[in-house]
């Protein structure tokens, strides 16, 4: 009996792949699309991971990766004693938490208002001016935070002074660099991030609207009511991907916007890791303190999944 049920087993299997074979034939258009994509992402994601033992070797250029010997969790727990750890774990912490609770909510806000418009004319001016800031690239952002914020010259102090208030410095004070990183950065990107709840709304059905307005819905109860659920199985999975990159700042804006007068908040386990790793060239602990932080992005990650589905019965897998 049980060879007649491995035979079976086996025969399922082979039928299974054969009608995935020809299901993949019938698409095959499609699927030579996603080639270039899946050769990238074999290539740069799962390739490069060959490189992550660096972490738990002391590596060196002439011994190579294999060459180099195993020193196991020596720089785990050297970046674990060092002396700065918890004041850089707090410092992305705080700094991703800012930027997810402040940058999060606002474009589909955002896309909401859009959707609602009446002028069609308005909506596109409004989207494309609300785009245009994503393509700046974070040397130019922070130049242009340098010369609008300026203590002298700078448009805000300037106004300020106008209006009979002493000057802020800005780029030099502890208390406000998390503020100007993190609203920067959602005017950058609220554009750009609303596009897929713009899309997410477009497929609301009109029928909807229509009933709620012949009930005597105001335009905010339609959209408590009619818009918000419609598009909540979107709003979750994004904010579950949002929260799996919590602490996977970059490390070109914070870089870039630091000096020696708000190290004390902007200094960040990016840039530690940057400054480690391309300016003193101590490899081996640069990749484990970045293996450190995508494992407390991918603890995170499962955490809030697991959460989402309890709670709301949608999540990413």
């Amino acid at each position: 009996m049980r060879k007649v049920a491995a035979v079976r087993k086996k025969r399922t299997l082979r039928e299974r792949i054969r009608r995935l074979f020809r299901m993949m034939w019938r698409v095959r258009g499609l699927y030579l699309l996603l080639l270039p994509a899946l050769i990238w992402l074999v290539v740069f994601k799962y390739g490069s991971m060959y490189g992550v033992q660096i972490a738990f070797r002391d590596y060196s250029f002439r011994k190579g990766i294999t060459g180099s010997p195993w020193v196991g969790l020596k720089y785990f727990k050297a970046f674990w004693g060092q002396h700065n750890f918890w004041t850089l774990f707090s410092n992305t912490l705080i700094l991703s938490v800012y930027q997810l609770i402040a940058g999060f909510p606002i474009p589909i806000m955002f896309a909401l208002l859009l959707t609602h418009l009446r002028s069609q004319r308005l909506k596109k001016v409004v989207q494309t001016v609300s785009y245009a800031p994503y393509f700046i690239s974070a040397v130019v952002l922070v130049a242009l935070l340098q010369v609008v914020l300026h203590r002298t010259t700078g448009i805000v102090n300037i106004l300020l002074q106008r209006l009979g208030c002493e000057p802020i410095w800005f780029m030099g004070r502890e208390d406000l660099f998390r503020h100007v990183y993190v609203w920067s950065d959602v005017w950058q990107k609220i554009g750009w991030n609303s596009i897929i709840y713009i899309a997410a709304l477009a497929g609301v059905s009109p029928e909807l609207h229509e009933a709620a307005i012949m009930d005597g819905a105001t335009k905010l109860q339609r959209i408590r009511y009619v818009d918000l659920p419609t598009i909540r199985p979107t709003i979750v999975t994004l904010l579950i991907l949002n929260t799996g990159h919590v602490m996977s700042l970059g490390f070109e804006k914070a870089y870039l916007m630091q000096n020696s007068l708000n190290s004390g908040v902007s200094e960040i386990i990016s840039t530690f890791v940057y400054k480690i790793g391309m300016t003193s060239g101590q490899f081996s602990y640069s990749t484990a303190v970045g293996l450190f932080n995508s494992i407390i992005n991918l603890i995170l990650l499962i955490t809030v999944n697991k959460i989402s589905k309890k709670l709301t019965d949608s999540g990413l897998f």
